[in-house]
């Protein structure tokens, strides 16, 4: 970020452009710039929508639940007829910053990814015709799909666009740690100030950096130590077919951290504790002591932002006409 560029986001916070800690390689979380207001009332309803999934039970927010942190605070998620699913649900805050979504960046943004979950047999389960035939059996949907989009016909672009405009609009500005960033800098203990020198001495933010901390590369899971793990995942590889990035996972955003337990693509580490202990040893070659892992673990509460904040929305009722019947398996 350049100074001139920081010095303009200070002004509109109201602080002097000076104080800003313009050197650290984590920058401030900036509130929603441009989104699309219908687009984003219209996602919430969908987000929120158990009717997008086959059994009608299951939601966006079943695995990203924005009272969690924008997790399930599950080792892996429970889908469709209670499936244990292969791999821990990431956060959707600040999801509009990963350089792509999902453990293997399968979805090159948000739009992708939102169509994924709903047609997944281990997930939401319904296909995207059977998605689209519930909302067009809803009078309400249809005329709001017609006042957004102008049109008289639902499609999953539709759907998957409402929802990723709503998912953009889940940033979580203004964590203490942002607060010392822009100049407040009796906002940290000396704890936590030590944690973040040893998280940046430590090599930590050679991943861990940008707004999100995280998020904007992949890396392979045990590089000085394997990580032994019961999961199938292959993370990058089943993506680019390349034997190269196997075992290589998006890097994990660390805003909000102390939310969404546990961690890693596994849910393997249930504490902030252990999780900075593994990533120690097996990503860095080093062991932390318990009072260097308890301030790094401190810093790490300080990322922990204001959570979105809004009316739960009011869904649509169901149509009096014939309901969509949904197949069960």
């Amino acid at each position: 970020m350049t100074f001139k560029r920081t010095a303009i986001f200070s002004l509109l916070l109201g602080l002097s452009p000076t104080l800003f800690a313009v050197d650290e390689p984590i920058q401030p979380i900036k509130p929603v710039q441009s989104i699309n207001l219908g687009q984003v009332e219209l996602g919430k309803k969908l987000y929120f929508d158990p009717r997008l999934s086959k059994s009608g039970f299951i939601s966006c927010n079943s695995c990203h639940n924005l009272s969690m942190g924008g997790t399930d605070n599950l080792k892996t998620s429970i889908g469709h007829n209670w499936q244990q699913g292969p791999i821990n649900a990431p956060t959707v805050l600040n999801s509009s910053l990963n350089l792509a979504q999902f453990w293997d960046g399968r979805a090159a943004d948000l739009k992708a990814q939102a169509g994924g979950p709903i047609a997944n047999p281990g997930e939401m389960a319904a296909s995207h015709t059977l998605a689209i035939d519930v909302l067009a059996s809803i009078p309400e949907y249809v005329m709001e799909f017609k006042q957004v989009f102008g049109t008289n016909k639902i499609t999953i672009e539709e759907v998957t666009q409402a929802i990723a405009e709503f998912e953009k609009t889940l940033v979580t500005p203004n964590s203490r740690f942002d607060q010392w960033l822009l100049g407040e800098k009796a906002a940290l203990t000396a704890d936590e100030l030590t944690g973040y020198k040893l998280f940046k001495e430590s090599g930590c933010v050679s991943c861990h950096n940008g707004e999100a901390v995280g998020g904007n590369s992949f890396q392979k899971m045990g590089i000085v130590e394997a990580y032994s793990t019961k999961s199938s995942a292959e993370g990058l590889s089943g993506v680019t077919g390349k034997d190269a990035d196997r075992f290589k996972f998006k890097v994990p955003t660390l805003r909000n951290v102390e939310m969404t337990y546990p961690y890693f693509h596994d849910g393997e580490a249930g504490t902030l504790t252990e999780a900075v202990d593994v990533m120690g040893r097996l990503q860095l070659g080093r062991q932390f002591s318990d009072q260097e892992n308890s301030q790094i673990v401190a810093f790490l509460k300080t990322l922990t932002g204001d959570q979105p904040a809004f009316q739960m929305p009011i869904l649509p009722p169901s149509t009096d006409k014939t309901p969509v019947p949904r197949p069960f398996d």
